[in-house]
């Protein structure tokens, strides 16, 4: 029953792929901000691998919380999801991964839709 209350109000963001000819346009922040306003979810959650270097997603509105640091042997694979779904290339890939984790507050979102 927590779980379901959770899965309810926090919703995780999964992937952002945009085209090469608008990257660098903030066309990408402004989507996802709008997107996320519109969710029906009063918080959504992210990772970023690129978090430690472009700030995409603070662009978009939203939290740096922290960074998903390794501890001890392993890769950061299991951040992303189970691990039986973690390919050995995949595991293999993020084992210097240290992904951003970031959440975006959407609690007013209900403002949002007065407003327009």
């Amino acid at each position: 029953m927590h779980l379901s209350a959770l899965n309810r109000q926090l919703w995780l963001l999964a992937r952002v792929v945009l085209h090469p000819t608008y990257r660098g346009a903030g066309v990408a922040a402004a989507f996802v901000r709008r997107a996320c306003q519109t969710c029906p979810v009063d918080w959504i959650e992210t990772l970023s691998a690129l978090g430690q270097v472009n700030p995409f997603f603070e662009r978009a509105g939203f939290a740096r919380v922290g960074v998903a640091r390794k501890t001890g042997q392993g890769s950061c694979a299991g951040c992303y999801g189970a691990k039986k779904g973690v390919t050995k290339e995949m595991e293999a890939k993020s084992r210097f991964s240290e992904p951003v984790y970031y959440v975006f507050d959407n609690r007013s979102r209900t403002s949002h839709r007065r407003i327009e």
